[in-house]
């Protein structure tokens, strides 16, 4: 049962997480805007992303391993619409 609460905590922070980039990608996707976009964070907070990933593989923690691979995906498309308006230019 504690298990259960941890990992519902855990998908609840992640899922908070990964709410957060939304105003991010919009700006990028919608509004075609790319101005104050940092990729060099960017491409920190994937190696951050990556490495926690890989922590919940080892152990076990499925809300580790949801919440990391939905806010990469976020990320790697945050990353490819900023360097897609960036050439355009």
């Amino acid at each position: 049962m504690a298990s259960l609460i941890v990992e519902s905590i855990g998908i609840i922070a992640g899922t908070l997480g990964v709410v957060a980039w939304i105003p991010q990608l919009e700006k990028v996707w919608k509004q075609k805007k790319h101005e104050g976009i940092s990729l060099p964070t960017l491409y920190l907070i994937c190696t951050a992303l990556l490495l926690w990933l890989i922590y919940g593989l080892i152990i076990g923690s499925i809300s580790i391993i949801i919440s990391n691979l939905a806010a990469l995906a976020c990320i790697l498309s945050l990353m490819y619409g900023v360097i897609n308006l960036r050439r355009i230019e």
